[in-house]
């Protein structure tokens, strides 16, 4: 658990700066019909630090919890377009760098822990498989907020 702790800090280390210097206003525009602007695109990543912090943390002391993510309902709620990009960037280090806090003291055992995320049936996975899954989701998030080179998911 230890090296995706590293791999976050690394991750977050090598964007923040560029997160937090998005230009305001072209941050805010959808670039299609029902496509999520760069602040709804960054808001849906800081939505599932959150959830995923919830899941590393209340898996370790549940059996097995269900925990799960409506992104849509989540984005709506949250109002990211109303909010200045440089509160969402900050937002964002500051639970990455409490989800690399909290994995890097998961032990290998309590990493083979699960939970499920599943709507409206089962869908376990355990701590481990979470962070991995959750590190390459925020790479790819990233690299399409920035506009870089794609990356994988």
């Amino acid at each position: 658990m230890k090296s995706i702790s590293e791999e976050i800090i690394k991750t977050i280390s090598i964007h923040a700066r560029a997160l937090q210097e998005l230009n305001e206003s072209s941050s805010s525009l959808h670039p299609a019909i029902g496509k999520w602007s760069k602040k709804e695109e960054l808001g849906h990543l800081i939505d599932s630090a959150q959830n995923n912090l919830r899941r590393f943390i209340v898996s370790q002391y549940e059996h097995e919890p269900h925990i799960i993510y409506n992104q849509d309902k989540w984005i709506s709620i949250n109002n990211y377009n109303a909010l200045p990009v440089l509160q969402l960037a900050r937002l964002w280090l500051l639970l990455n760098q409490q989800i690399a806090h909290v994995l890097s003291n998961i032990s290998e055992a309590d990493a083979q822990l699960k939970c499920n995320t599943g709507k409206g049936k089962d869908e376990f996975h355990t701590i481990e498989w979470l962070a991995e899954d959750y590190l390459k989701h925020v790479r790819h998030h990233l690299h399409h907020i920035l506009e870089l080179e794609p990356v994988p998911y």
